[in-house]
């Protein structure tokens, strides 16, 4: 029996890339570890051309190849996998070529588009049909903006992939969608692994240029013979993990036992959520903002996407622009100095989802609600953090009030764990234990979807088991309880927010 087994997973996020390669050691077969080596990281950096912004793809094709070269340095790649960002997605010309650069999620072009959208479908009706919320950046309300623009590219397009697969059939030849990053279409009927055919035929998208859905943790082909030439690589199989991040983040939840979870991934996106058998389409779903995206294994994943660090990510780029260069690391420590609770912002308002001017639209934000408005870089961090903190609050008692439940802990993974204040303000804001860990989720978990791929791993749980065994958390205990609750009432107050909110 072969003591180490390599796997190549590229994790892609809105921001930056890396190519990490996993390594399942059974050097003690009862007490194997899983272990994780970033052999390749790059920049992913949107680019806008007049009036629309776009994902750079080949690039980033460009990016995975020097992964590949980097990742077979001394080592045997049995299989790789891809998981990126959900909804964005390229067109494909009869020839098989790309009919340009796939737009962005947060381009202009879908601007009102929800609201046209349920002038011809019902916003409970389209809730009921699809699981997810109607949010403007779906690939549903992408492709409905392109019919209404009368679109050359969707006219002449003859296959749709998603960011992923697009990237897997640069790279194999192969057409496919796989089901987590399908799930985040608004495109498939709400728990199945079809396309709303009538759905589409009711906004005139075009249903027949919708490849397959395969589901997560099988061999779907391999490296083409012309890129293995480039590359000088040998024969390596590719494996449909769970390709979006959040659903392979939400494998590698560390459990080793069937309870139900609160979890919370943390990096551009704040995804907010729990995994079920089925997805929870209660009337009372839609107002409360949550939607259901596909698992692997066909779990649903109901969640809640929060607007995330891409504030701060914004912000420091702003001030990078302006010449008040600091660190992430920096900015927490000004955050840790700055007066506590004395402005809130609600993450999730849409004034915050374009890029550019992010620190004058939290100002103005407070402006607007009557409250200090913060001046240093120093009180915009904090506001930032949290709000960000007392938004996690709101959106666990929405989903313990949807549940029935009482979550005693929240599981929080990804790049923003790394932010110890961020954790910290979490634990204080919701009134129990963080559990912080693992860092990188998302290459974990798509590793561990190729390991079972594999037949190295036997299942999902096996995977949980070895991730926690690998990685252990770190716990954050709740601090200043009374502060934080009179913090709370005054943010939902200063963003008027509320429990069950008014339709």
């Amino acid at each position: 029996m072969k003591k180490e087994t390599h796997v190549l997973a590229f994790d892609l996020g809105a921001s930056s890339g890396r190519a990490m390669v996993g390594t399942l050691d059974k050097s003690v077969p009862e007490a194997a570890v899983l272990r994780l080596a970033e052999v390749h990281r790059f920049p992913n950096e949107p680019v806008q051309a007049g009036p629309h912004l776009y994902w750079d793809i080949l690039r980033l094709l460009h990016e995975l190849k020097q992964g590949f070269r980097k990742a077979a340095e001394g080592r045997a790649i049995e299989s790789f996998g891809i998981d990126t960002w959900g909804v964005d997605y390229g067109l494909l010309g009869e020839d098989g070529e790309l009919l340009g650069n796939p737009y962005h999620y947060r381009d202009a072009r879908t601007d009102h588009t929800v609201e046209k959208v349920h002038a011809i479908i019902g916003k409970n009706e389209l809730f009921q049909a699809t699981g997810l919320q109607p949010l403007t950046f779906n690939t549903l309300m992408q492709l409905h903006a392109a019919v209404e623009q009368n679109s050359v590219a969707l006219r002449e397009a003859k296959e749709l992939l998603f960011i992923p697969d697009l990237l897997l059939y640069l790279l194999t030849g192969v057409k496919q969608s796989e089901y987590t990053i399908a799930s985040t279409s608004q495109l498939l009927k709400a728990g199945t692994q079809e396309w709303d055919k009538e759905l589409l035929a009711k906004l005139g998208i075009p249903a027949d240029i919708l490849p397959p859905v395969v589901m997560s943790g099988q061999t779907v082909g391999e490296l083409t013979e012309a890129i293995r030439e480039e590359l000088k690589l040998p024969p390596i199989r590719a494996v449909a993990v769970p390709e979006h991040d959040t659903g392979a983040a939400v494998v590698s939840v560390p459990v080793d036992t069937d309870e139900e979870v609160a979890y919370l991934i943390s990096g551009t996106w704040s995804l907010f959520g729990t995994e079920l058998a089925e997805p929870l389409l209660d009337p009372r779903v839609l107002p409360l903002g949550f939607s259901n995206e596909g698992g692997m294994g066909g779990t649903a994943r109901t969640l809640k996407n929060i607007m995330g660090l891409w504030l701060i990510q914004e912000c420091k780029r702003s001030w990078d622009q302006a010449g008040e260069n600091h660190s992430f690391a920096d900015l927490v420590v000004l955050a840790d100095k700055a007066p506590a609770f004395r402005s809130f912002i609600n993450p999730d308002d849409l004034l915050f989802l374009p890029p550019g001017g992010m620190p004058e639209r939290i100002q103005e934000y407070c402006r607007r609600t009557g409250q200090p408005v913060p001046q240093s870089i120093g009180e915009i961090t904090r506001t930032i953090y949290e709000s960000l903190a007392l938004q996690y609050r709101l959106v666990l008692e929405r989903l313990e009030h949807l549940g029935g439940i009482r979550y005693p802990r929240l599981h929080m993974m990804g790049g923003g764990i790394q932010n110890k204040l961020l954790c910290q303000m979490t634990a204080s804001a919701i009134g129990r234990e963080v559990w912080a860990g693992p860092v990188e989720a998302s290459s974990l978990g798509n590793v561990a979807a190729q390991l079972i791929a594999l037949g190295e791993v036997a299942d999902i749980r096996e995977a949980r088991s070895l991730i926690k065994r690998s990685y252990p958390v770190d716990t954050y205990e709740p601090q200043e309880q009374e502060a934080w609750e009179a913090a709370y009432r005054r943010f939902l107050d200063a963003t008027e927010q509320s429990l069950i909110p008014e339709e």
